[in-house]
């Protein structure tokens, strides 16, 4: 990533022990898209403000905004990847897409930073947006989901994990933003734990207690980790994954929220494609025959300097005269 790149928000953060994910959309009305637009301007201090409560908290927020929002909000120029989350599948097999503007990605490693920011974040916002989604996620004993296995394993790591996710000069205007990809599982845990562990081991591709994938020869096409690794040129593209289990066991609730975050949407919706309708064909992810997608949004994630300057733009792309006053006093 070049040195000139802005920063990034905080899309490469360490995996927290604890996090929030809010989906919410923008109500109808220029006010409500008004005060959006001044909230870009707010979040990066609340953060600071909160996270300063507990040194060491680890706490950050990755804020994001729908193909339809960012329209609405700030106009042209627009990320150009940007578009409706595409849905994936057929019948009780698929890939749904749902509601949702903006996303609020909120890590920490104690739930009550997570829960303190996402109050102050969304009291900001009361009546400009409704929040259609909300879920609080853990961290399930050695990185394990809920379905018992370690997950994100592969992710990558260092300088790799910023040339997967981060954009560069394929969009100069958007360097440093990022494309999010959100999805809400739902689990049937009695019937996967009527499998044996063996069987478990080959829907999902690796071993369930070691977290070593299975040898090629005896690794099933259409387990989970076949499906949802990419080429390209030979080489593997690689997205980050920050997914969390999250339930209710006295309602029989079990989830994961899953979460990737790419340069570009097309790696996330071909891992999608490739689990939902199969590689070939109906050769899906047999995970699915346990696990059903309630959600599905996408978002582009603007860098840090840029959320804050959108709190200046207007939805026709001009700048607000607050904006064109302090350029002024700077030049």
């Amino acid at each position: 990533m070049p040195d000139n790149t802005p920063e990034p928000q905080a899309v490469c953060s360490p995996i927290t022990r604890s996090a929030i994910f809010i989906v919410a959309t923008l109500s109808p009305g220029a006010e409500s898209a008004a005060v959006v637009r001044a909230w870009c301007a707010d979040v990066a201090a609340l953060v600071r403000a909160v996270g300063k409560r507990v040194q060491g908290g680890n706490l950050s927020c990755v804020c994001g905004f729908g193909s339809e929002a960012w329209d609405r909000l700030f106009g042209q120029p627009r990320p150009a990847l940007l578009h409706p989350f595409r849905e994936f599948g057929s019948g009780a097999r698929r890939a749904i897409a749902t509601a949702g503007d903006i996303l609020l990605h909120i890590r920490a490693d104690q739930m009550d930073l997570c829960f303190e920011l996402a109050t102050q974040l969304t009291g900001r916002l009361a009546g400009a947006v409704a929040v259609v989604d909300e879920v609080h996620g853990f961290r399930y004993f050695d990185m394990r989901s809920m379905v018992g296995f370690v997950d994100g394993t592969e992710n990558p790591v260092g300088n790799q994990a910023v040339l997967s996710t981060i954009v560069g000069d394929e969009d100069p205007a958007f360097a440093g933003g990022s494309y999010v990809l959100v999805q809400k599982y739902l689990h049937n845990m009695a019937a996967w734990n009527d499998l044996t562990v063996e069987a478990q081991e080959r829907i999902i591709g690796r071993t369930k207690l070691s977290d070593i994938e299975l040898d090629a020869a005896v690794k099933p096409s259409c387990s989970h980790s076949s499906l949802t690794t990419i080429e390209e040129d030979g080489a593997e593209v690689k997205i980050l994954r920050d997914n969390m289990p999250f339930g209710q066991p006295g309602k029989g609730e079990f989830g994961t929220f899953f979460i990737g975050y790419a340069r570009s949407p097309a790696p996330i919706e071909q891992m999608l494609e490739n689990m939902f309708v199969g590689r070939p064909p109906g050769n899906y992810d047999r995970l699915l025959d346990f696990s059903q997608a309630m959600t599905g949004a996408l978002f582009f994630v603007p860098s840090a300097p840029l959320l804050e300057a959108l709190a200046e733009r207007r939805p026709d792309g001009s700048l607000s005269i607050g904006s064109l006053k302090s350029a002024s006093e700077s030049d």
